[in-house]
């Protein structure tokens, strides 16, 4: 492993829970003192305390104007219509026929590509030796320059671990998505595609779209570092294209129980962010290596197990949806950490084992293609 079990994952209680415990507090704060009039899509932290229930009494002047439309019926002038009620959106599972649907297609989709991808990387594995070794060749006889700023990148990129190249794609991704929430005629399409919503016209597509959509800097911040920081360990252990099949899976995967939790409580909202393919993550290598010893960066004193770890972290995200607490999507939570927890028990024998077939499949059919020579070779 190319990070240590005492280090990789002192990150995790630092930033997932720490950090992010206090991350909506401080945009709250930024967003009153400097942006007053942009809108949240995260609904506000429940009291503590409840009202005390007032008692219903007759409004004044209702029997004046009973009087008063007995009149203007009696006159034949029709009296005013009484004003609309704001749309509530009904609890109907029928709406999830579809996104359920989607997740299972959308789930074997990935898999399965991932399968196709590793067969393509393994195939043009000997031809890229060559080519590197073409490469220093050249590398070695060309002048080399000075302060090149593309000799530099490269040299960035070479240093890092598999895992973290992998998730840079992952990371430019949410930044992108994040730049585009600062463009104003972009508002209205970001919020129907890029937050899941089951009450919203779009079900399926923001399933995916919003596991790449933060709002608040802090959010995806606290987010991207996490899935930086485990990163080497999870793609050391299942490889990228493995990894890859996983995460996307794990972002729909948790969006529909969130649906499912949404309409089940009747407590429709935007949710967004990559929490519960993370999630999936993190329970994936606590569920593989639960011995491993975790530790909170700033109390890197008081250590603990990545079981103990998992279990804990579970049962936060339980009780938050059993009582109601809506400061964080804690269903989507669950849904991305039991997935992670299944996958390395059942998943990775039931699916990633089984995948034989079809890349010998797409080998039959690379073969047919134009220059295979149709002697089904590799």
């Amino acid at each position: 492993m190319p990070c240590s079990r005492n280090c990789t994952f002192t990150v995790l209680f630092s930033t997932f829970h720490l950090l992010k415990k206090y991350i909506y507090i401080l945009n709250a704060i930024f967003d009153a003192c400097f942006a007053p009039n942009r809108f949240t899509l995260q609904t506000q932290q429940r009291c503590g305390f409840r009202k005390v229930a007032k008692k219903v009494e007759p409004k004044k002047g209702v029997a004046e104007e009973a009087e008063l439309n007995e009149i203007l019926h009696k006159k034949g002038v029709a009296p005013a219509p009484d004003p609309p009620t704001p749309h509530v959106p009904a609890r109907s599972f029928g709406r999830l026929v579809k996104p359920f649907v989607f997740t299972i297609g959308f789930t074997g989709c990935s898999f399965g590509g991932a399968a196709i991808w590793q067969y393509e990387s393994l195939k043009s594995r000997v031809q890229s030796y060559f080519d590197d070794v073409k490469a220093d060749w050249l590398e070695k006889i060309r002048p080399q320059k000075q302060g090149d700023l593309r000799k530099q990148v490269n040299q960035w990129w070479n240093s890092l671990s598999d895992g973290q190249k992998t998730v840079t794609g992952i990371i430019a991704a949410n930044a992108l998505v994040f730049c585009c929430w600062r463009v104003p005629s972009l508002q209205r399409s970001m919020l129907k595609y890029f937050t899941s919503d089951p009450s919203s016209k779009a079900l399926c597509w923001p399933m995916l779209l919003s596991t790449f959509s933060h709002y608040s800097l802090f959010h995806m911040g606290a987010n991207m570092y996490v899935l930086w920081s485990f990163s080497s360990s999870i793609v050391n252990m299942m490889g990228k294209e493995q990894f890859m099949a996983l995460y996307l899976s794990a972002g729909v995967i948790s969006t529909f129980v969130s649906y499912v939790s949404k309409t089940a409580m009747g407590r429709f909202g935007p949710s967004l962010g990559a929490s519960g393919a993370i999630m999936a993550v993190l329970a994936a290598v606590c569920t593989k290596m639960p011995e491993a010893k975790l530790a909170i960066i700033f109390l890197p004193m008081y250590t603990f197990t990545a079981g103990n770890a998992l279990k804990a972290i579970v049962a936060l995200d339980t009780a938050g949806l059993i009582l109601g607490w809506r400061f964080f999507d804690h269903a989507a939570h669950l849904g991305g950490a039991l997935f992670g927890i299944w996958y390395i028990i059942y998943g990775h024998e039931l699916i990633w084992k089984n995948r034989e077939p079809l890349v010998k499949m797409w080998h039959d059919f690379r073969s047919r293609g134009p220059g295979a020579g149709g002697n089904g070779s590799i």
